[in-house]
């Protein structure tokens, strides 16, 4: 990604026409002089002025409302101007068309505007990522938690937690500069071990969390397991309600995954049809068997379906299993009666039982556990604290080692913590982040 700092970028910020309105942004020290151009005059910061918009030679583009945020007090630290257009091809091709003719006006790139509040400090790199997550939020859960990050609270947590650590580090280094000094304490870093040990189990805490966050962004996988024609492709019909897969009386129709995304409780699950476990000669639905199989090793749950001339053979060790009896409109009451009580019995024909077996998803996957203030939502940002952890507990073990050892360490675990939030080198993680973003954010 080239940047150019000292430019001023602008792009369509809202989606893609023909629209109602259509959002063009703007921003860099340039901006006063684009409104100058575009209007004759800058409205008043934060109130929304009814503009008629004009080419350099006088030409109306268009009339529309123009908001103007003056810096530092803007989304990205800079001078930016918000004008809202008409959402047709031509209006926008327009004004895109005389913004990019202004001396030192740019187009923006991928994720530009966002990268500009990050430098100019106005949002850290966990609130970034939330505002990612906002953008891509497909259930309300997922919206939920993006919001807390967005809004700073995985950035609250992590700089607490750096604060106390150099403040640690101070005390220490206190102890070593001025040991001789009658004004400091013989014990002063003594209450910097405490602090660090203090930290180190809060972040235990943190990272115990059964990677919860990660699966709520990325959304839970169920899959479907049973022999052929135990009614997997058609639970999956049922539960997504359209014809996602293909249900026929032929044994071994389902040869690959078939996988879709539903909303199960304001959570995004996706629901994974596999072939029907059984011995074959074919090569084809061998492989799709043993795709199954692998996927089952690594799904949050598994639904394990039987009817009265099927089994269930043996799950995977310490996978969460939920057994469901399918086609019970073709049993009798009496045979109902019968059932494995640790089953879930259902019929995609009559409904009889699937309100039961969502709920029985949810529980699970525990969908209904309060969400914490602070979730780790992404890799990056769990092995930033697990490193900063792994100093401390070097801390923690390192005894009569030197006193200049255990600074070391105490800085190291600050530092490791800066990274997550963008605090301390991490110039070469800038492009991967904020390629995540689309032109105009």
């Amino acid at each position: 990604m080239v940047q150019r700092h000292d430019d001023t970028i602008f792009a369509l910020s809202s989606g893609a026409a023909p629209s109602g309105v259509a959002v063009i942004r703007l921003s860099g020290s340039g901006v006063r002089f684009g409104l100058e151009t575009l209007l004759g005059s800058v409205p008043a910061p934060r109130q929304a002025a009814l503009r008629t918009i004009r080419a350099p030679d006088g030409e109306i583009l268009d009339r529309g409302l123009v908001l103007f945020f003056a810096a530092p007090a803007s989304f990205t630290g800079e001078d930016v101007a918000e004008l809202q257009v008409h959402g047709g091809r031509a209006v926008i091709a327009a004004v895109l068309k005389t913004l990019a003719g202004l001396p030192g006006y740019r187009p923006a790139e991928a994720g530009e505007f966002t990268r500009r509040a990050f430098a100019n400090g106005r949002a850290d790199l966990t609130e970034i990522e939330g505002l990612a997550d906002l953008v891509a939020a497909e259930t309300e859960v997922q919206r939920r938690l993006a919001v807390r990050q967005a809004e700073g609270g995985l950035r609250r947590v992590y700089e607490d937690w750096r604060r106390r650590l150099i403040r640690a580090r101070a005390l220490v280094e206190a102890g070593l500069d001025f040991v001789d000094e009658e004004d400091v304490p013989d014990d002063v870093m003594a209450p910097a071990w405490d602090e660090a040990a203090g930290v180190a189990a809060e972040m235990a805490r943190h990272l115990d969390d059964q990677h919860w966050g990660e699966r709520v962004r990325s959304g839970f996988e169920v899959v479907l397991l049973g022999e052929p024609n135990v009614g997997k492709s058609s639970l999956m019909n049922a539960l997504v309600r359209r014809e996602a897969a293909i249900v026929t009386a032929e044994p071994g129709t389902t040869r690959d995954l078939i996988e879709v995304s539903l909303d199960i409780g304001g959570h995004a699950v996706t629901l994974i049809d596999t072939a029907g476990l059984r011995e074959t000669e074919s090569v084809v639905e061998r492989e799709g068997i043993a795709r199954a199989r692998r996927r089952a090793d690594t799904a949050d749950l598994i639904l394990a379906l039987s009817d009265q001339d099927s089994s269930v053979e043996t799950m995977p060790a310490d996978a969460k299993v939920i057994r469901v009896r399918t086609k019970l409109d073709l049993i009798d009451s009496d045979s109902k009666q019968a059932l494995d009580g640790n089953a879930i019995g259902i019929s995609v024909r009559t409904g009889e039982g699937l309100d039961t077996l969502v709920a029985a998803i949810g529980a699970a996957l525990d969908l209904a556990r309060p969400m914490p203030s602070a979730l780790i939502t992404r890799t990056r940002q769990r092995d930033g604290v697990s490193q900063a952890l792994f100093y401390l507990s070097e801390l923690a073990q390192a005894g009569h080692a030197a006193v200049e050892v255990k600074a070391e360490l105490l800085r190291s675990a600050a530092d490791a913590l800066g990274r997550v939030t963008g605090k301390v080198d991490v110039e070469d993680l800038l492009d991967v982040i904020f390629s995540e973003f689309c032109i105009g954010k």
